[in-house]
């Protein structure tokens, strides 16, 4: 039987996101009550996981509404802290339809021993990014070192919003992919996730 796709924009992004959550989940980006996903309603709020969840286990209980400066649009409502963050990627940028924040292994680690950004360069899979026509090139991956105050880390991300074609690190934390809608958002973080992995492993196989 075909599947009856939704009508209400709120339950496909709910469902986006569950989906988007379980995926993430299979990959180990989201451990325990880790990481965020969100994705922009067509009135102009935000759909974003509740405080608290495991992403792999979602249901629509785990998805509520913010307004976008973060406040949650029903009473008792608990958004993640960081949910000024994902605000921040969808002012900045009108086309972006979907945000995605997950804490892998390779991210957390390489944001640890990494300066104020981490370059990646030669792979294929750079070609994920928008404006990259080949592997024979280099992106700069930002790290933001990891503060609790969360405006306070939103002002330190915001001049360099422009030039973030992979997304950013918080280290010691976990990575920040946008994109158009979620399945660009999700092919951006596959991709971004595989390059920190062959960093992880070629670093190995040097030491």
């Amino acid at each position: 039987m075909d599947k009856v796709i939704s009508s209400d924009p709120r339950a496909v992004a709910v469902d986006d996101i569950i989906a988007a959550g379980r995926r993430m989940d299979r990959f180990g980006w989201v451990p325990a009550t880790a990481g965020n996903i969100s994705r922009r309603l067509p009135d102009g709020l935000i759909a974003i996981t509740r405080s608290g969840g495991h992403k792999g286990m979602l249901t629509p209980h785990g998805v509520i509404e913010v307004t976008m400066d973060g406040a949650p649009v029903h009473a008792g409502d608990r958004p993640s802290a960081e949910t000024l963050l994902h605000c921040q990627i969808y002012a900045a940028f009108p086309r972006t339809g979907a945000v995605l924040h997950g804490h892998s292994v390779a991210s957390t680690v390489l944001s640890m021993l990494a300066g104020d950004a981490l370059v990646l360069s030669g792979y294929e899979v750079l070609k994920v990014f928008e404006g990259q026509k080949t592997h024979d090139a280099s992106l700069r991956l930002p790290v933001f070192d990891n503060d609790q105050d969360i405006a306070r880390l939103a002002r330190a991300v915001a001049p360099h919003l422009a030039d973030m074609p992979m997304g950013y690190v918080i280290r010691g934390h976990g990575v920040y992919v946008w994109g158009d809608d979620m399945d660009m958002a999700l092919a951006r973080l596959e991709g971004l996730e595989f390059l920190l992995a062959c960093e992880l492993e070629k670093r190995k196989i040097r030491a």
